[in-house]
């Protein structure tokens, strides 16, 4: 199954998988306009920054298909591109995916818009599970030489869910994972809740189960006990945005774990497409946007008894809380960067070495 698709009777309708609801209920939403896209993606029915590209994508097809009449083409175009971009801040691949798809359009006639934006997104679509597949197959040369030199089970940690469903299919950081479960290296992965959406714990933890493979859910401060026990091998994550440099944006978090590994000599890796990289940014601690959510997210958690739903408040009603949805792992913290093209070191000249087109624009 994948994350998105254009309904097999209405090519007018994508769905998607209602993620707010997993991993209790698998719930499928009908998205019918641009507005419901950007719905989907500020509140997080989609989520993750390879699927929330693709899902801006449909956004555009379907703003274009549903164009006013008496709308100037080029005007609303623009418009709808800026209204999306604008949904989530740190994820770069949504702000690319939007400039793909329209720079694109702009090289045919408004008649043609809606038959080349379909086109264009279920390519961009189809080329996120290639690319995940690739990272996967990249990520898998580590595992196995990791399996070779341990002779056992290998213990991963990851943090949020950097899995298929934030992808279009397989994921960035656990598609290295699922390959090597599928080739026989037994491998064990310790799941960070992920506060305070607690995607870990929903998420990746219902989607490795799906798999097969064998997980232990983890509270977030307890990766850095772990590591400092020996009991983790590998640490790989999934990014939002990462520059040139090699600083990482992820899921709030991510520094501590990395720290964490580095202080205990544990390999720290961060699984990514090159839609991922901002190629104009060179600091990401001063220069990548973080997000500041609701902080309900923060007072409340949300979950099922016996199939009722509810939330359930942890904090004081007078007391206020913040919600930095995202932190950055400088550089100096990683280890390499996996990408669909290989493995390179988290500087700009091993970046630049693996992407060279890349040299001649800058």
């Amino acid at each position: 199954m994948r994350t998105i698709w254009v309904n097999p009777q209405d090519s007018a309708c994508i769905q998607i998988i209602d993620q707010r609801f997993l991993p209790h209920e698998l719930v499928i939403k009908t998205l019918f306009t641009v507005t419901d896209v950007a719905q989907a993606i500020k509140e997080m029915w989609v989520r993750g920054a390879p699927l929330i590209g693709v899902s801006a994508a449909y956004g555009i097809y379907l703003a274009v298909l549903k164009m006013p009449q008496d709308a100037d083409p080029h005007s609303y175009l623009q418009e709808q591109a800026t209204m999306l971009k604008q949904t989530r801040p740190t994820a770069i691949n949504l702000m690319w995916a939007v400039d793909q798809i329209v720079n694109h359009l702009l090289e045919y006639q408004p008649s043609e818009w809606a038959s080349e934006s379909f086109h264009f997104a279920g390519r961009l679509a189809e080329e996120d599970v290639i690319t995940c597949y690739n990272i996967g197959l990249n990520g898998l040369t580590l595992l196995r030489q990791l399996y070779h030199k341990l002779q056992r089970p290998i213990n991963i940690l990851t943090h949020c869910n950097a899995g298929w469903l934030g992808c279009v299919d397989y994921g960035t950081a656990t598609a290295p994972m699922y390959l090597a479960y599928d080739e026989g290296i037994p491998i064990h992965v310790w799941v960070d809740e992920t506060r305070p959406r607690n995607q870990g714990a929903n998420l990746t933890a219902w989607e490795l189960g799906q798999h097969g493979i064998p997980h232990t859910l983890i509270v977030d401060n307890a990766g850095g006990l772990l590591m400092l026990k020996g009991m983790v091998d590998i640490c790989i994550v999934g990014s939002d945005r990462t520059t040139i440099t090699g600083d990482v944006a992820n899921k709030i978090g991510t520094y501590l774990k990395a720290l964490s590994a580095k202080d205990n000599e544990i390999p720290f890796y961060v699984a990514l497409p090159s839609s991922t990289f901002d190629w104009t940014l060179k600091d990401g601690v001063a220069e990548i946007p973080i997000e500041e959510r609701n902080e309900d997210e923060v007072h409340y958690v949300y979950g099922t008894d016996n199939g009722i739903w509810g939330k359930v408040r942890l904090s004081p009603t007078t007391t206020k809380a913040s919600n930095y949805g995202f932190d950055v792992t400088p550089a100096r913290l990683v280890t390499g960067l996996i990408t669909e093209r290989g493995i390179c070191e988290a500087n700009e000249v091993s970046i630049l070495n693996l992407f060279p087109e890349r040299k001649k624009s800058r």
